[in-house]
């Protein structure tokens, strides 16, 4: 009789801790809504930078790479793009390229039926202009697409962090 008890017990109690679907739907809704608000505060406030898991160029090669490294930063009125490799030293000291200016034209796009962000802004650097175009889901994934004058681009896959939470190392500034 004792075990039947025991059973009968685990058995109530394992119901008891079952989650609906709907209330399971419920919870990630509020997690997605919490961090749409939370990437927001990071894009308002101007302070946040979009760590590269992947670079792609404009035929579409896609290889892996340091996030580290390879990132965008945006800090109030400051940006900095920088590539990077441990496989190479490059004129910044890092394997590849820093580019750092000034933060022109943001423009900030959001999407509350989706909880996606779009942001688009200018940076004004020491060796040339560019146009970069961002996707930013509530889920802190990011896609950059950086553009300059000539027909190159370069895509940034990552996640977006706030510029405290971030560890990513600047390199020397690259001039051409």
């Amino acid at each position: 009789m004792t075990v039947g008890f025991l059973l009968i017990s685990l058995n109530i109690n394992s119901q008891d801790n079952k989650i609906s679907r709907q209330d399971q739907k419920a919870a990630k809704r509020d997690k997605q809504y919490f961090n749409f608000q939370v990437v927001d505060s990071m894009l308002e406030n101007k302070s946040f930078v979009l760590e590269a898991d992947f670079l792609q160029n404009q035929y579409g090669d896609r290889v892996p790479v340091l996030s580290g490294v390879n990132f965008i930063m945006i800090d109030f009125t400051n940006v900095v793009l920088q590539t990077g490799s441990t496989a190479i030293r490059g004129s910044n000291g890092v394997g590849g390229v820093t580019a750092e200016g000034r933060l022109e034209n943001l423009k900030i796009t959001k999407d509350f039926k989706n909880l996606t962000f779009s942001v688009r802004f200018t940076a004004t650097t020491q060796i040339g202009i560019y146009d970069i175009f961002m996707t930013i889901n509530s889920n802190r994934y990011a896609r950059a697409t950086i553009s300059g004058l000539t027909r190159g681009k370069l895509i940034y896959d990552g996640r977006i962090l706030a510029l405290y939470d971030s560890g990513v190392y600047k390199g020397r500034n690259s001039i051409y």
